[in-house]
């Protein structure tokens, strides 16, 4: 069973830094690609970062500058580095990726439990 565990929520000062981490569990075979999806209340759940397994990344304009993504493969985890909060960074921050497991070997897409960022002005 892959699993995809974050951790490293909180809340923060407008200013302030967090760095959330997420990790890939299971029987896995291969993953492509890594991202933050964010949920604030009464809102669409939207991209936030995303990164292939070559390193490639994109983000969302609103962050563009401010969070930076990255990936270790060999421990199959991705990162969030988010400086310069805001408090409309706050909502929940879900880790997703596109795995391969060894056991099916057929790809889907993964998604963890979700972390609560907070940012007080």
């Amino acid at each position: 069973q892959v699993q995809l565990v974050e951790s490293g929520g909180g809340s923060m000062q407008a200013g302030g830094s967090l760095r959330l981490s997420c990790a890939a569990s299971g029987s896995i075979f291969s993953i492509n690609t890594m991202g933050w999806y964010r949920q604030a209340p009464g809102k669409q759940r939207e991209l936030v970062a995303g990164i292939t397994s070559g390193g490639s990344s994109n983000y969302a304009d609103s962050v563009k500058g401010r969070f930076t993504i990255s990936r270790d493969n060999a421990k199959k985890t991705v990162y969030l580095q988010m400086n310069s909060l805001k408090p409309e960074d706050t909502a929940v921050y879900y880790c997703n990726a596109w795995v391969v497991p060894a056991t099916t070997f057929r790809g889907s897409n993964y998604w963890g439990q979700g972390t609560q960022v907070t940012v007080s002005s």
